[in-house]
Parts: C-alpha cells; structure tokens; sequence
C-alpha cells in the first residue's frame, strides 16, 4: 500500500534538504530520499572539503610569505594523511548534522534507491510512496572522457579519496575544478601540470581572468599545456597522456580528470515519469523549477542551471515557499549571481563578462581595469597581483559585471555583488569612500 505524503524530495544534498525543511515550516508533510551521505557534493566532495584542501594549501603559501616579513620559518613538510582524516572527520560531523536537522524539522528520511513508478509514484527499496509535488534534486556527477586507457585516471571524487599525494599529476580541464585543485595540489608541494584544450583556462568567463590566472599559474611554476586534446591514457613507467597531435607526456603518478560533471539521473528512471531532458541529459525546468510533468519539479545541478550550492538551497527553499507557503509568484532569479573560484590566487566575478556585455549592449558599454601588487606581498618574494574590471552599460554607467582576480577576492565580492545586483553605477561606487589601505578600495576609485 502506497504511503501519502504532500512533498517528496529525491536527494539529500543542501538543495534538496533546504526545500524539504522549509516546505515542512510551512506545514507540509515532506520526505527526504538518499541512498549516500548527507549533504551532497557540496559536503562530501565538494565546496567543504574543497575549501579546507584550499586552506592548507594557502596556509603553505603563507609560511612561505612570513619570511618575508622577518619570521624564521621553514616550510619542512606536510602530512597528507592527517589532513586528510581531519578533514574527512569533520565532512562526516555535517552528515550528522543534517540528518538531525531533518529530524528537528520533522522531515522523513528514506535511506535507499529512489526510482519513478509514474509521475507521481517513487518506489524506495520495497516502500511505495505517493505525493501530489516531488522535487528531483539528484545533483551531478563528474564526467570521465570515453577515451582509451581513461579509468586510470581519477575524477574530483577520486581526489578526496587519495591517501597520499601523488608527487606529479595531470589535471586536465579547464573549469573550476582544475582551477582549484591543481592550486591545491602545487601549493602542498605536487608537480602540477594542467592540459588545456585552447589558449586559456576558464574560458567561460571574463577574458580577464582566464589570461590572468593561466600566467600566474606558470609564474607560481604549474606548467600550463594549451592546445592538448586528450586522445588516451596509457600505463607504463607511471601514466602517459597522448594527445590528439601526437605528443606524449609520461610519468605521471596521477591524472585528474576535470572536464566537467553531468546530471546525476542514474536508477531514477525519470523516463517513466515522462520528464523531459535537454540534449546534455540535465532536467529542463522553468523560471519556476517546473518540468514538463504536473507536479514533478527539479533544483540544483541536475537542471544543468548554475551548478552551484547557494543556488540549489535558494531555487530549493523558494519552491517550499511557492508550493506551500503561500507564494504564489515565489522563484529564484538567476541573474546577478555571484561566484567564486578557490583558485591560487582567488577569483570572484559576478554579472556579464566584457564580451557578453559587448554583445548585448553594443557600443553602450564601458570597460574600467586595474592591476597592481597587493600591499600583502609589499615584504613577500611572491608578487602575484590583483587585477580588477568594472563593466558598466548605458550613459548612467550601470555596473553589469565585475570581475576580480588576486587576494581578497572571495571575501570582498559578496557585499558588491549586493550593490551589481540593486542596479549600482559607476558613480555610486567612485562616491563611496575608501577603506585604506584593502584590496577593496581599489573597485571604489577605479578610474
């Protein structure tokens, strides 16, 4: 016999817990479906984790720097291992807060396999259950290149699960991924050497960044392969990558793939419920988070929209309150959003990039930059610099983007993402005062 509930969840990562838990404030009698841990990638293999390796790695950095500022340190060694049991330690502290916070919020946990039965039929192991809104939060998964010889490499996942560190690695890709762990990895003491298809790495943002970022790698001593279109992975006197042009690149102890991730549909059988797909295999949804199915909805990466946490849990928590807060209007607008790159040095970037702005606006736009040493490394034998772009629109010089690359970013970007999104101009930034001496105050008298 089925069990009746007003909203299932199918998958227990922050999107998809957040909506639960605040379709249950509301009233709702909510379930959460999850065959894995807790928290999704963001907790298990993802900004958590991500972030603490970051930490490390710039703590490595920072010794380094202290020299510089008459501190009689040596830098001599790092335990991989203990990091790494600390870390996974404290990943698993959050799986347990989560499940007691569903239960605080009174919302049923299902551990096992979920998979439609009809669109508004879940089968979990041998339990049936029905619900008038189900919400598909599956999240996504890394993608692995159907080359020869691929599965001897590692995806992101793989990463967290490394016992040691591999002394030198491939990173292949481009996107946030390869920008940060290969960071991570440098930093800690890795030979780190990234495979790019084209000129550059993060080719989907602000020109700016992807140029900056590929010279300050190399300056920091990754070596940056560009036009390396992977063709098979090889075993041997350690790992050998082949490429398309027939060069070869040997001795790897580690290859990391980072060539993106995929919506993560895997049992759910959403064809049986007649969701419809776009051609990458994510959930098409509306502005609403609707699919093509009464009833059915989806959040987070599995749609394919803005892969990252915060959105999840906002799209996730605005679906409760539409659903069953009594808001009807109530979504998730996914202009203005901003986002930060835990690469070596850190990125935040937020609105159009030049080119996108260029492409809308045409003539109307206006471009102001910056680039200068940060006065942390004034003392430093790294001079990694900080470089900054306003992109403004119109004769009101309306900000539509701003991109920051260098110290400081991921802190300072939260707070001017608030003024690009409330429609500030360039005249409201040149007329707030400076904090000085900051990273900051250069996006304020910018000319």
């Amino acid at each position: 016999m089925s069990e009746q509930l007003d909203l299932i969840v199918i998958g227990g990562g922050s999107g998809g817990i957040a909506c639960a838990r605040r379709a249950a404030l509301h009233g709702a009698r909510a379930a959460v479906i999850e065959s894995h841990r807790l928290g999704g990638t963001c907790v298990n293999v993802g900004c958590i984790p991500k972030k603490i390796m970051w930490n490390a790695a710039s703590l490595a950095e920072g010794i380094e720097d202290a020299r510089g500022y008459g501190f009689d340190v040596e830098l001599r060694g790092h335990d991989w291992g203990a990091l790494k049991r600390q870390r996974d330690a404290y990943v698993a502290k959050l799986n347990d807060l989560y499940a007691r916070n569903l239960e605080k919020s009174n919302v049923t946990l299902l551990r096992g396999r979920a998979r439609f039965d009809g669109a508004g039929h879940v089968l979990v192991e041998e339990r049936e259950l029905k619900a008038p809104h189900i919400v598909i939060a599956t999240g996504g998964k890394p993608l692995i290149p159907d080359l020869p010889g691929a599965s001897l490499g590692i995806s992101s996942d793989g990463f967290f699960e490394l016992a040691e560190r591999p002394q030198r690695v491939a990173v292949i890709g481009t996107g946030y991924v390869a920008a940060e762990l290969s960071g991570v990895l440098h930093a800690l003491g890795s030979e780190v050497t990234v495979f790019a298809r084209k000129d550059r790495l993060l080719r989907e943002f602000d020109e700016m960044l992807g140029q900056a970022l590929t010279e300050e790698m190399r300056v920091s001593g990754i070596e940056v392969v560009t036009g390396a279109i992977p063709a098979a992975l090889e075993q041997g006197q350690g790992l050998t990558l082949r490429t398309n042009d027939g060069r070869r690149f040997e001795g790897f102890d580690c290859v990391l793939w980072a060539i993106g991730r995929t919506a993560n549909l895997e049992g759910l059988d959403v064809a049986r419920a007649g969701v419809a797909l776009d051609p990458s295999s994510a959930v098409i949804t509306d502005l609403y988070q609707n699919t093509n199915v009464r009833g059915l909805y989806a959040i987070g990466d599995v749609t394919g929209r803005e892969a990252l946490t915060p959105v999840a849990i906002a799209a996730g928590r605005r679906l409760a309150d539409r659903l069953f807060g009594g808001q009807p209007e109530r979504h998730l607008d996914y202009q203005w959003i901003p986002t930060v790159i835990f690469s070596h040095p850190p990125i935040g970037t937020v609105g159009l990039s030049e080119a996108q702005a260029r492409s809308r606006f045409g003539g109307q736009v206006e471009v102001f930059k910056t680039a200068f040493v940060p006065l942390y490394h004034a003392l430093t034998g790294r001079k990694p610099r900080v470089r900054m772009k306003l992109v403004t629109n119109g004769s009101e010089r309306r900000i539509v983007g701003c991109h920051v690359i260098g110290l400081g970013a991921d802190e300072l970007l939260q707070g001017f993402a608030v003024a690009v999104r409330m429609g500030a101009t360039k005249q409201d930034f040149d007329d707030t005062v400076a904090i000085h001496p900051t990273v900051a105050e250069e996006l304020v008298t910018m000319k």
